[in-house]
């Protein structure tokens, strides 16, 4: 019988020995701490008194743990964690670089303001049945899609939103949110399957799903592999997900159905998911890919901001408008990913990063002032909105001038940037597209501001009818006030978000840091839960 060998297994290959420095941390919290809350929010769902102020405890200290891990990120360069301690690709990477920590930061900060808006929004009878639950499960999949390094794990945190988008987006139970929710579930369970299939393709031309693995063998593979054909299946899955036209028609059909702050969120931060799923896809993963595709992706840009554009200049209900607003958007930043060079790159990750602010904020100012008008989303009959709340009307005239990109407010310099690189690269029709769409949306929005606030309404009764308050105060005014003066901040003092933002390009562009967090060169590297 041969003797047992006493020689120590090497386990130093395949596993991580070391203990992770305590700011690596960082990558992970945000997930477990919401999970951890929507988890503890359902154990006390009988005293739903404690919910809010719960979630929004837990909202300031994802903030300020995405805060940590931003300012971390951009002093040390990016962060990996594995789970199970297994080395990657075999281990489940979380991978933190300046894209993605300032997209979470981003959207933390647009689901405190919505956190403390749906303290009035939302009654007793919304709480009961789970808003700050979902939206704290809301938050754990977003946060995870922007900090996961692995791909099928992308799909999975997909899949964690989606779940929890569709309890809000039917809270309440009202037929016209059922009808908008079935319409905004068939086409997002599409998506999700051509993502599912896209993956599986992926998986048998690479044999790995971790981001930074695909990275370093795509190189060797383009010879051999349809990556062209790949690519296009993840485009077509995420700018379904993004309401890229000509996918678009589900947004505006099912955004206004729910409560305000509902709207607020899926506007500001669910399509914005997509759209970072597309750039680090096309980017960071297949740029020669998306360099072959840049007409068709320039094309829809071009169509789904005119789409847009013409679509709010077309509404007579404000929360419709805004849901066109969205769209225009989103043609913004696909441009950015056409163009595919820094500084179009760039473009696209700052007016993302604006766009999760101001589109929040504009859901808020669509809510408050149908309030004020007696309850009513129609331009016909709302009015005089600037006599009874003046310092509402000059916060919804600062957005409004955020949302049409002009200056001084933050939507400007993300469309200069884009325009610019439209230009440098000769396609005038596309810097023409972004222009046009920029005039569109100024006038549908002046035409909101001239028939809501400027215009008298005789005859007005109901809510505000007396020129007082909103009934919702700090509740409504506090969120409502934080973003725009983030919209304010940044439009006149832009220089650190477009330094931010220009790093993040490059890094998209250049993803040999990314890689090195994944692949250290020494196997011994900290960072595992």
């Amino acid at each position: 019988m041969a003797a047992p060998s006493s020689t120590p297994a090497d386990l130093s290959a395949a596993l991580v020995l070391t203990p992770p420095p305590l700011a690596d941390w960082l990558v992970v919290l945000p997930v477990a701490l919401m999970i951890a809350l929507g988890a503890a929010l359902m154990m006390i769902r009988k005293s739903v008194r404690w919910h809010g102020p719960i979630a929004i405890s837990g909202l300031v200290l994802l903030v300020l743990l995405d805060l940590g891990l931003l300012w971390r990120v951009s002093v040390h360069g990016p962060v990996t964690m594995v789970m199970g301690r297994w080395l990657p690709p075999f281990g489940i990477a979380f991978t933190a670089d300046l894209l993605g920590a300032a997209m979470a930061l981003a959207a933390a900060v647009a689901a405190l303001a919505a956190g403390i808006f749906a303290l009035a929004d939302i009654d007793a009878g919304g709480r009961r049945y789970g808003f700050f639950p979902f939206l704290m499960l809301l938050m754990a999949g977003v946060s995870g899609a922007f900090l996961t390094g692995d791909i099928f794990n992308l799909y999975v945190w997909f899949e964690v939103l989606l779940i929890s988008s569709f309890g809000l987006i039917i809270l309440g139970s009202e037929p016209e949110q059922i009808d908008g929710a079935l319409k905004y579930a068939i086409l997002n369970l599409v998506g999700t399957t051509l993502f599912l299939i896209a993956i599986g393709y992926l998986y048998a031309v690479f044999g790995t799903l971790n981001m930074a693995d695909i990275a370093r063998k795509a190189v060797g593979l383009r010879d051999t592999a349809p990556l062209v054909t790949l690519t296009a299946l993840f485009v077509l899955a995420f700018a379904m997900k993004a309401a890229a036209f000509p996918v678009n028609f589900w947004l505006p059909a099912s955004y206004h159905t729910p409560r305000i702050v509902v709207s607020a969120l899926f506007g500001g931060l669910l399509t914005k998911v997509g759209i970072y799923a597309l750039i680090r896809v096309a980017i960071m993963l297949f740029p020669v890919e998306r360099e072959a595709l840049s007409l068709v992706i320039a094309v829809s840009a071009a169509l789904t901001m005119m789409a847009g554009a013409l679509g709010a200049l077309a509404q007579d209900d404000i929360r419709r408008l805004v849901g066109y607003l969205v769209i225009a958007g989103i043609g913004n930043m696909l441009a950015g990913v056409a163009i595919g060079t820094p500084a179009a790159v760039s473009g696209a990750i700052l007016y993302a990063l604006h766009s999760m602010a101001t589109m929040t904020a504009l859901y808020f100012v669509a809510g408050e002032a149908a309030r004020l008008g007696g309850g009513s989303w129609s331009l016909a009959a709302l009015g005089g909105i600037y006599r009874r709340a003046p310092w509402f009307s000059a916060a919804s005239f600062l957005l409004f001038l955020a949302a049409a990109g002009l200056p001084p407010l933050s939507g400007l310099w993300p469309k200069v940037a884009l325009l610019k690189a439209s230009l440098d690269i000769g396609a005038w029709w596309l810097g023409a597209a972004i222009l046009v769409s920029a005039f569109l949306v100024t006038v549908s929005l002046a035409r909101v501001f001239l028939l809501a606030y400027w215009r008298p309404q005789p005859g007005l009764t109901g809510a505000g009818a007396d020129g007082s308050a909103a009934a919702g105060g700090w509740r409504m005014s506090l969120p409502l006030g934080l973003l725009t003066a983030l919209v304010v901040f940044f439009g006149l003092m832009p220089e650190p978000l477009l330094d931010l933002t220009q790093r993040a390009a490059t890094g998209l562009a250049d993803p040999a840091a990314y890689v090195q967090s994944v692949f250290p060169t020494s196997a011994q590297k900290g960072g595992v839960p």
